[in-house]
């Protein structure tokens, strides 16, 4: 059933992105908004919106019943996610197959396969994936994570069954920290997901965030190569990277080849990321998640290979098949992604809703701002602070980063404070530069004092 109505279920620059990617396929577009988002730019973009519920996302963009409620309403025949909010709920992806709607992903069945981090090490291990020195199942006492550290080797990562994000995550470095820090995880997790259920990881010492997009109808997968993420504050991404120089060849194909082996034993259907670890020392990778939607990183991976993956993912929940084979898929050049969000980075990150003021929005060979701005547009202080994504391109890494040096340098947003100045300093910085940064690399190069208004030149 091709979709010809398409209900999108978020805001932002995604819900723009959708709209664009939608429309180019001739599909009528509906903008689920909330009251504090009646004025965003992909309520003007989209054919019609209707208002689903208060400020308050809990009231709104994830009220399961009022989304489907709305979508039953508008005669959609299909709603598209985007990333966050119900992306990875399967509870919303079955309400609507109850309600003859089509979900723009995967079943509802996958979802909660691979949302929950124990079943999707165990899929993992099941397609032969790598994966990192750990619980082999869920743990629920603190004895049982002590016996299971002392077999797996400290340090140790105690992380939430369910729920992601990098949130909540504890260190152990020993047996006595292990003993504090697991009910504080435990408390956190019921609180937080509702589910106290705990698993532990080895930490890897290091290491490198790489991720492989994959695409998948339900029975044929195909990789879509991968994505380096390691700059990293507080477990959140800041600058994305197609694709990840530290892997020789060898490496890359094994570990695209085991995405694609994962995708197609779940049955993946969509668009998906499968997340992992990658060790240089001992050049060894580990798979870690998920994300069964598609993610904020998306367009690095445009640039290079020149797939709409917004608009494959929408084909496919049509009930398209694949429309391409591995070997039609090749990459071109390097692109980078760095997240554009409404912050002072001067004054540890704090959010900056305001009113956008004059624009001037870089442009020219090899560059792309996806964004839901406009001149006068109050940005509402309820949500995400993510205003945008600058992505640059060019033949290889040394290009792209001087192409979104450039572009940094002309972007303004007059009326808000931004990262931007964070951006433009680790353009300059030599270890950026060299390709030598890791996952533990940000925060100690913040705390050194290199983005003080001194060091990046008084920028904001």
């Amino acid at each position: 059933m091709a979709i010809s109505r398409l209900l999108i279920a978020n805001r932002g620059e995604i819900a723009v992105r959708i709209i664009r990617a939608a429309r180019e396929l001739g599909i009528h577009t509906i903008q689920a908004h909330s009251e504090a988002d009646a004025d965003m730019l992909a309520v003007r973009l989209a054919d019609e919106a209707v208002c689903i519920g208060p400020a308050a996302a809990k009231n709104s963009y994830l009220d399961v019943a009022r989304v489907v409620e709305v979508a039953q309403q508008t005669g959609a025949d299909a709603v598209h996610p985007g990333y966050g909010f119900l992306s990875e709920s399967p509870r919303f992806a079955r309400a609507l197959e109850e309600a003859g709607i089509t979900y723009v992903g995967p079943s509802a069945d996958t979802i909660e396969r691979m949302g929950d981090k124990v079943a999707a090490r165990q899929a993992a291990e099941a397609a032969g994936t790598p994966v990192v020195p750990g619980s082999k199942g869920r743990i629920e006492t603190l004895d049982d994570a002590v016996a299971t550290a002392a077999e797996v080797g400290y340090p140790v990562m105690i992380k939430a069954a369910a729920g992601g994000g990098g949130r909540g995550i504890r260190i152990a470095a020993n047996e006595d920290e292990l003993r504090k820090l697991a009910p504080q995880a435990q408390s956190e997790a019921q609180a937080a997901f509702g589910d106290g259920g705990l698993y532990l990881e080895r930490a890897l010492r290091d290491p490198r965030h790489i991720e492989v997009q994959i695409l998948g109808d339900g029975t044929r997968a195909v990789h879509c190569f991968e994505r380096e993420c390691s700059i990293q504050r507080r477990r959140q991404k800041v600058w994305e990277e197609a694709g990840a120089v530290c892997l020789d060849e060898p490496t890359r194909q094994e570990l695209c080849a085991s995405a694609v082996a994962m995708a197609e034993a779940v049955g993946y259907k969509g668009a998906g990321t499968l997340e992992f670890l990658y060790e240089e020392a001992s050049n060894q990778f580990f798979f870690i998640e998920m994300n069964t939607r598609i993610q904020v990183e998306h367009p690095v991976t445009e640039m290079v290979t020149g797939i709409d993956l917004v608009q494959e993912m929408i084909r496919i929940a049509g009930g398209e098949p694949l429309r391409l084979t591995q070997d039609q898929i090749a990459v071109t050049g390097h692109a980078i992604e760095v997240r554009i969000n409404a912050e002072d980075p001067h004054l540890q990150f704090m959010p900056f809703p305001g009113t956008v003021g004059a624009m001037r929005l870089p442009e020219g060979q090899g560059i792309r701002m996806d964004h839901f701005l406009y001149e006068g547009y109050q940005i509402p202080p309820f949500y995400d602070s993510l205003i945008g994504k600058l992505i640059a391109h060019g033949s290889d890494r040394a290009e792209a980063i001087s192409r979104l040096r450039t572009a940094l340098q002309s972007l303004s947003i007059d009326g808000l404070k931004t990262t931007i100045p964070l951006h433009l300093a680790l353009a300059d910085d030599p270890q950026v530069q060299a390709g030598t940064v890791h996952t533990q690399w940000l925060e100690p190069w913040l705390d050194a004092g290199n983005l003080t208004p001194a060091a990046t030149g008084g920028a904001s």
